[in-house]
């Protein structure tokens, strides 16, 4: 194993792009936390970069000569499957600072929370599975959705995360940051997990790999089932599977990757409180007995990696099929208080894309510099768009339903640059093109759009020595907007006029920085952020219209610790402080509904091979505001999330978790609104809506490594 920091500058040097090209072509399969490279020959012009084994496992690496910025970093297998965990989606909760809370039934998308954004399904952070998009744009329930519920969390080998805007491979979605999740290529044992618990769960996955032909083939499937804790059953059924082939020939490495996924489930939407305060419902209740949906998910992606001694090149294409049906009812009798204000939102749609990337190395102006060049490119044909109003999931009237096709291609280009063996800097330039094309069943909003936008970012790095590296980071993103908003022109419920929002809406950043490796095995990153959007303009799929914001801005402090005394025990710690205000309009009307202040997460691990194991996570989300003057606010929720087990010889791993281990009564979000029960005024009850924690619950898991 190579220490980034033994040796000479250049060797450090050498190691340091051996990783940014690994990352480039997701390579790294095995867990022994290695990262190797060949000696470079001195002669020459351009130091050749030939790489052996890249593994990421662990926070262990402290990336310092690596990192562009301080908030990037990579969690491997090792430190992912230390986490007692609700729903798949909360694997991001590895990445500083992100909570993921869910508001109804299990199928549906998470809610996220970072740096002082509530991101609602997705928006303003971009996620991807093997490079393939997660975020879907101009979506039917919110912009940039993000479903992870398709996801089989032991298929994951690591997962990469960027903080910020300061990073030219993140396009659109990626102003709060993104996050790349990599699955493995082929699994060193076969392995079947069985799992059960307390409110009907049922969760069953296997997965194995074999030698085919020239190269592994890889196959693994989940099923689940699950009803929670509602008085009403959400009936939760849902299937996934992935196959992969992946072979090399020469310095080249491909890969074909399949994934489906399909579930269905009833919802327990969040519901007023004042509804149990009367003993109306209990706190586990509903309101709308009919919520639910149907989601399903299809993908191929066949990629081709070339390695040479200098350079990398990658080209990836993909297709991606979903399918959504959601019936949701968040005000009751507000606007219909014959048949109740329930109604349906479709998606359907087909997704082709193409990323290419090449990264350089070479030597000029007395300094070595990797340059990377890279396309992105992707079309969404949205052929069913619609939202309905429903009663008990039959419809009884239509909002609005359209055709949408939406293009996009984005290029940058990045210079990584060491100009002397303390001071490097980061430099890049993105620029991508839209073009919107909405057939609605309106003619009004009919139309078209093009919009263009340029994203310069910038990284300083200076290392003092080789524990501490210091880094200063800006630039700019964006985010799109649902392109129905940018082509309507008439309200579809009211009929009145309505203002078109502008297609891509621009973000700016910067931070400071600091990354540190005080003793062996602790790892710890500080940053200062600041972060400014022109509008968080969004096309609300609930309303079928444009809901416009001001210009809001952030700032906050992340604090990041992860500490590996010996190679079982594992301790992190991340606290994260954030302030968000609406600029441009009277102080006491600034704040911004549902972004979180303060944010904690911490546990301790200890893994070994074989004997008794074990894990306990603490997570704490502090109040925030849920209406502008800041007069209502949401309560603080604090879990404590606790993993026993034991390890046999034989590969048999038996696990005890408990969730919500003190029985806590918090909310896993609240909305403050108006909203119409039965007897109630004609114009409503303005109260704190909620979606409950599930209590405290057992589950008992077998897993089985042949």
């Amino acid at each position: 194993m190579i220490d980034p920091h033994a040796g000479t500058d250049e060797r450090a040097h050498r190691l340091r792009r051996a990783i940014l090209l690994a990352a480039l072509v997701g390579i790294g399969a095995t867990s022994t936390a290695d990262a190797q490279t060949q000696p470079a020959r001195r002669d020459t012009a351009v130091a050749p970069v030939v790489m052996d084994t890249i593994s990421v496992t662990g926070r262990i690496h402290d990336l310092i000569g690596i990192a562009g910025t301080a908030s990037e970093g990579y969690v491997g297998a090792a430190d992912l499957r230390t986490r007692p965990i609700t729903r798949e989606g909360e694997l991001l909760e590895t990445v500083p600072g992100v909570i993921v809370t869910q508001h109804s039934g299990e199928g549906k998308a998470n809610q996220y929370f970072v740096r002082g954004f509530n991101l609602d399904h997705g928006t303003d952070f971009q996620t991807r599975i093997e490079g393939m998009p997660v975020n879907m744009p101009t979506h039917g329930h919110g912009q940039g959705w993000t479903d992870l519920n398709f996801l089989i969390p032991e298929l994951v080998d690591h997962l990469e995360y960027k903080l910020g805007v300061y990073h030219a491979e993140l396009g659109d979605f990626g102003s709060a940051g993104g996050a790349v999740f990599h699955l493995v290529r082929r699994l060193e044992r076969p392995f079947a997990t069985v799992s059960g618990g307390q409110n009907g769960l049922a969760r069953v996955a296997a997965g194995a790999s074999a030698p085919v032909g020239a190269g592994d083939f890889l196959v693994a499937a989940e099923a689940k089932s699950y009803d929670g804790p509602w008085e009403m059953g959400q009936d939760l059924r849902k299937l996934s599977g992935v196959a992969r082939y992946s072979w090399e020939r020469g310095p080249s490495r491909f890969s074909l990757l399949g994934m489906a996924y399909r579930s269905r489930w009833n919802a327990t939407d969040q519901i007023p409180a004042r509804a149990v305060a009367s003993g109306l419902v209990g706190r586990f209740g509903q309101i709308e007995a009919d919520d639910g949906g149907n989601s399903e998910r299809f993908s191929l992606a066949g990629s081709w990696s070339r390695t040479l001694p200098d350079a990398v090149q990658q080209v990836q294409v993909y297709g991606i099929h979903s399918d959504l049906d959601l019936y949701s009812n968040f005000t009751y009798f507000l606007d219909d208080p014959a048949q109740g204000d329930q109604f349906n939102q479709v998606d359907r749609r087909s997704v082709l894309g193409v990323d290419a990337k090449h990264a350089q190395d070479v030597r000029g102006l007395g300094a070595a510099h990797l340059l990377s060049l890279g396309l992105q490119a992707r079309t969404d044909g949205i052929g069913g768009l619609g939202l309905h109003r429903t009663q008990a999931q039959e419809r009884v009237g239509t909002v609005r339903e359209d055709r949408v096709r939406q293009s996009s291609t984005g290029v940058f280009l990045e210079a990584d640059s060491r100009w002397s063996s303390r001071f490097r800097t980061v430099l890049g330039l993105r620029a991508d093109s839209y073009a919107f094309d909405v057939q609605s069943d309106r003619a009004d909003n009919s139309g078209r759009r093009a919009a263009g936008i340029v994203s310069p970012k910038a990284s300083l790095v200076y290392s003092p020595s080789r524990q501490t590296e210091l880094y200063l980071s800006g630039g700019y993103g964006f985010h799109s907007n649902d392109a129905r908003g940018t082509t309507i022109r008439v309200d579809p419920v009211s009929g009145d006029p309505a203002a078109r929002v502008d297609p891509l809406v621009r973000s700016r950043g910067a931070e400071i920085g600091i990354r540190a490796a005080p003793v062996q095995g602790l790892r710890s990153t500080l940053t200062v952020w600041a972060l400014e959007l022109d509008s968080e303009l969004l096309f609300v799929g609930d309303a079928g219209a444009t809901e416009p914001s001001a210009t809001s801005r952030r700032g906050g402090v992340t604090w990041a610790n992860f500490y590996r005394p010996m190679p079982s025990l594992s301790i992190d710690a991340d606290v994260s402080f954030a302030r968000a205000r609406l600029a441009d309009v009277p102080v006491e009307e600034s704040r911004i509904p549902g972004a979180l202040e303060n944010v904690f997460a911490g546990g301790i691990a200890w893994m070994p091979e074989r004997g008794l194991t074990g894990a306990l996570r603490l997570r704490h989300f502090g109040a925030y505001p849920l209406i502008e003057d800041n007069s209502v606010r949401a309560d603080p929720a604090t879990l404590f999330n606790a993993e026993a087990g034991y390890a046999f010889a034989s590969g048999l791993r038996v696990e005890a978790t408990v969730l919500n281990l003190l029985d806590s009564d918090a909310s896993d979000i609240q909305y403050y609104y108006a909203s119409r029960l039965p007897g109630e005024p004609a114009g409503g009850v303005e109260d704190v809506h909620f979606h409950p924690v599930e209590p405290r619950q057992l589950r008992l898991s077998l897993h089985w490594a042949f």
